[in-house]
């Protein structure tokens, strides 16, 4: 991903004393225009990039801004070295195993033991336990289009089941919760829209090279349109589910009901996906209220006995 990618150059620029574009190039598998992009989104970011024209040339970083290994604390390498390690499980290792190596460079050989068992206390593992198996592929995809400025094409599902083309723009890709979402220009829709990755089928990377538009991110926090549709409702549940529960709403609006049940203020969207909620609790959640909300699900279980029983 780019981000990890500047932090490796900072890093190798910071040990050599000069190096050149074709270079860089190499080591992380891009294009000569990919890692001038870098470079001059890492001068924007304050550190003083100092380039040298010639066949003798290159990149390097001012002498007076370069940094000695104690520079980092052992926490500080910990951290890096956390961080690095958890995008590693959606990252290919080509793309990883550098950047590692160049962080634990700064590691002084007496700590190295200590830092190692500092850095592995933590673990951030994103893949999932089982789902769809092009999820990586897609991303590998993204990543490269993000990288490349290069337009992707995928067929989206949308709400309802609907399928459309899409050529995009790819801007950013954003980890919310336990989904992935690229953030991009729809040419077809002629605006920035949000897609969910795991809705993406057959996507391609075209060849095809755009010049970035002027892009700000949207904050995916839900307050324009989650919130605004919630409700509460009461809940009668098992303990069983307890901890499904809290995931969702936390355990101040759980009050103990029985020996082996609970009831809870949930909040509820009143939506296709806020029913499919509700029934993947299946026998195990009762709605007490409000009445018609417990009458919107009680139609919904008929329907589903309908399909099963016998004709």
């Amino acid at each position: 991903m780019k981000t990890d990618r500047l932090i490796a150059i900072i890093m190798i620029l910071l040990k050599c004393e000069r190096i050149s574009a074709t270079r860089l190039a190499d080591i992380f598998e891009v294009s000569p225009r990919t890692i001038y992009r870098d470079v001059e989104s890492i001068s924007f970011a304050g550190v003083p990039i100092i380039t040298y024209p010639g066949s003798n040339g290159g990149i390097a970083i001012e002498e007076k801004y370069k940094i000695e290994k104690g520079f980092f604390s052992n926490a500080d390498i910990s951290t890096l070295l956390m961080g690095l390690g958890s995008v590693s499980t959606t990252m290919s290792d080509k793309e990883v195993v550098g950047t590692l190596a160049k962080v634990r460079h700064l590691i002084p050989e007496n700590q190295q033991k200590d830092i190692d068992l500092k850095s592995n206390q933590i673990s951030i593992d994103l893949t999932p336990w089982a789902g769809n198996k092009d999820l990586q592929k897609n991303l590998e995809h993204i990543k490269k289009g993000l990288d490349q400025s290069r337009i992707l094409t995928f067929s989206y599902v949308g709400k309802g089941g609907h399928e459309t083309k899409r050529q995009v723009e790819p801007y950013q890709l954003v980890l919310k919760e336990k989904s992935w979402y690229l953030q991009g220009y729809c040419i077809q829709k002629h605006d920035f829209r949000v897609f969910k990755v795991l809705r993406m089928t057959h996507l391609a990377l075209e060849k095809t090279i755009f010049d970035p538009r002027p892009f700000k991110p949207k904050i995916l926090s839900g307050a324009d349109w989650i919130e605004k549709r919630l409700i509460t409702i009461k809940l009668k549940c098992h303990v069983s589910i307890k901890e499904l529960i809290i995931e969702r709403c936390g355990d101040e609006h759980i009050t103990p009901y029985g020996e082996d049940s609970f009831l809870v203020n949930f909040p509820f969207a009143d939506d296709e996906l806020g029913y499919r909620l509700l029934m993947s609790f299946g026998d195990k959640c009762e709605c007490i209220e409000p009445t018609h909300i417990r009458e919107k699900l009680k139609d919904r279980i008929k329907g589903m006995m309908n399909i099963y029983q016998l004709k």
